[in-house]
């Protein structure tokens, strides 16, 4: 479809809780050689240092499982994924921005779906006094009015004012109707994205793709800068 050994090494120790479920490796009818079924994938990456970006990819083996790759510290310019959701952190004045992606690509390479998320927020004596979420999505389509395309999405907060630790969060839901299923019945990706918003300025990321139709070669791309 900046920066001491130090801190990396810091970010890669936290390592991510991370969780897939695949359902059974075989798809459905005539389809079973091609499809690895449903699959949901979770994991988490905590906020890196400002300037700097860090991201993980997952991908799918040809026995159908996820695997998992390693965790990167990159400046954020050479980052994946910044030029549609990321930028770089306000701390003036107790202000904070942290901004994650969460996308999925094909063999090919082809960016299927996507949903950004840019989350703002204040400190200010031990408590987040406000906080608030932008969400945008992106989709592959093709000629002839087909493709993906964006069923549902959400975004915001779970505690705007006054809070200890605020999350912040976006969904969304993709479906599919083109050149490889012409039923729109076949494929569907749901992305949710969280961001943990903390009174200190600190944040940290967590991610869940649920596929309906997998296959091999598929790559999810998350990160947080």
């Amino acid at each position: 479809m900046h920066i001491r050994i130090a801190c990396r090494s810091a970010l890669v120790a936290v390592l991510l809780s991370f969780a897939a479920v695949p359902a059974s490796a075989a798809g459905e009818g005539a389809r079973a050689d091609r499809s690895c079924g449903d699959l949901r994938l979770t994991g988490s990456l905590p906020a890196p240092p400002v300037g700097m970006a860090v991201q993980q990819e997952v991908s799918i083996g040809a026995d159908c499982r996820p695997r998992l790759g390693e965790v990167r510290l990159t400046p954020l310019g050479r980052a994946d994924g910044t030029a549609a959701g990321a930028g770089t952190a306000d701390t003036e004045g107790g202000r904070h921005r942290i901004s994650s992606w969460n996308e999925m690509y094909d063999c090919c390479n082809i960016r299927m779906t996507a949903l950004y998320l840019t989350s703002h927020w204040a400190t200010e004596g031990g408590r987040v006094v406000s906080a608030d979420a932008d969400a945008t999505q992106q989709w592959n389509r093709e000629p002839w009015d087909a493709g993906w395309s964006r069923k549902s999405a959400t975004e915001g907060v779970d505690c705007a004012t006054g809070c200890p630790v605020s999350r912040s969060e976006a969904h969304a839901e993709f479906t599919y109707r083109g050149i490889f299923d012409a039923t729109g019945a076949w494929y569907a990706n749901t992305h949710h994205s969280y961001v943990d918003l903390k009174a200190d300025g600190t944040a940290f990321c967590h991610f869940e793709v649920n596929l309906r139709h997998t296959f091999i070669g598929w790559n999810w791309r998350r990160g947080c800068a």
